[in-house]
């Protein structure tokens, strides 16, 4: 093989299940732009991004590319990339919300100017991955992400739950966040429909109806067997059958009341963690911007501290984690000279089952939706297994005692 050939040929490694135009020629451009000295591709490879289970929503794969340079070196470069689906029921809701066009806004606007929030008082501060664009064609395009692997970040446990140090590190971040999204309303304007909406807009309400009824069953049958469901049963059924109206409800906020721009998805696997020579968290990072809601903070808040946190944290330190976000939240607000008043923030401030189930080959929302024999049993051991009971074992009786079932 002579060397233009071998220059025009890169080893190429995919895996069928991958959309059939996922090939090296749509690197091209995007290596030439980025790195210096770009010759061509020598080798090129696309593997799952992530464990089956790990990524309900959308298809995550990882592209190794090898390339050599001009002087004749190689370089080693990697991206994460998020594709659709080819279901017919997710690309029916693409085509009515597309969630690509949200989060590449997300990326490539919103989160830079949250970013120069931080820049224009001295502090850098950093909150996403690198987005690139990539010319695909995917009906719904894609998202092209720098991977964070390579540069020692990790997602932590999330059957184990996170621990104390863990915890305060997202809440910080997580203030941070919140502080430069309410900041950016008072120096830009308002955010546009696309973000303020998510998924909890009017038009999303029989979608989540649908969730609910589908839960219902197999969620209640489990609570059924704890230990002492007798004294809350009855409220958490009621509960239940309202929770669609009441999460309405609660959206519809007020316009005085103090909002954000919400991350809708706050759980450990969006959050990705980097490391020093001893162990110690040295950064954090967020990703995956689907579905945002512009609201008060205590939807993230509330969503995350469920969700991820350990057994031990969960009840026990839940109003110490409140406590310590809203110091957070108020401190990075007078930092980035937020014009309202700051103690107006006071009173602003169904996911673990997902969160503590093991990696299923079923997991996705199109199995978790579906009426098929593998959906069933899928919706059964989510609901069933023990770390989700044991969490769950603790958590409805406290939830109770504070009114949560009260509708």
């Amino acid at each position: 093989m002579s060397k233009q050939e071998s220059e025009k040929s890169p080893k190429v490694a995919l895996d069928n299940r991958n959309p059939k135009w996922l090939k090296t020629e749509l690197f091209e451009g995007l290596l030439k732009e980025t790195i210096p000295n770009y010759r061509n591709v020598k080798q090129f490879e696309v593997e799952p991004g992530c464990a089956a289970g790990e990524n309900y929503a959308t298809i995550m794969l990882r592209v190794k590319i090898d390339v050599q340079l001009k002087d004749g070196a190689t370089k080693s470069v990697s991206y994460m990339m998020k594709v659709p689906p080819g279901n017919e029921q997710f690309k029916e809701m693409m085509r009515k919300h597309n969630i690509f066009d949200v989060e590449y806004k997300m990326y490539h606007e919103i989160v830079p100017d949250f970013n120069q929030l931080y820049r224009n008082v001295n502090v850098d501060v950093k909150f996403s991955a690198k987005c690139y664009d990539l010319k695909t064609p995917s009906e719904f395009g894609v998202i092209l992400l720098e991977d964070l692997r390579p540069f020692g970040y990790r997602n932590a446990d999330r059957l184990e739950g996170l621990d104390l140090v863990h915890t305060k590190a997202v809440l910080e971040r997580l203030a941070q966040w919140h502080a430069a999204s309410a900041t950016r309303v008072e120096t830009k304007g308002a955010y546009s429909q696309l973000l303020q909406g998510g998924w909890h807009t009017k038009s999303r309400q029989e979608a989540m109806r649908n969730f609910t009824m589908i839960v219902r069953k197999p969620f209640l049958d489990s609570v059924k067997t704890l230990q002492g469901n007798e004294v809350y049963i009855e409220s958490l059924t009621k509960a239940v059958d309202n929770m669609t109206d009441e999460l309405f409800r609660i959206v519809s906020c007020d316009e005085n009341e103090f909002k954000v721009l919400n991350h809708g998805d706050f759980w450990c696997n969006n959050v990705m963690f980097k490391y020093d020579s001893e162990g110690k968290i040295e950064a954090t990072l967020l990703i995956d911007y689907q579905m945002l809601n512009y609201g008060p903070p205590a939807r993230d808040l509330h969503y995350f501290l469920m969700s991820s946190t350990s057994y031990e944290l969960k009840v026990n330190c839940f109003d110490y984690f409140i406590e310590f976000y809203h110091e957070n939240l108020v401190k990075n607000l007078k930092l980035l000279n937020y014009p309202k008043n700051v103690l107006r923030v006071l009173a602003a401030v169904g996911v673990m089952a997902a969160a503590l189930l093991e990696s299923h080959d079923d997991a996705s929302l199109d199995g978790f939706f579906s009426q098929t024999e593998d959906a069933e049993r899928f919706r059964h051991i989510m609901f069933t297994n023990p770390r989700y009971r044991k969490h769950l074992q603790m958590l409805l009786p406290w939830m109770y005692n504070r009114g949560a079932f009260e509708v």
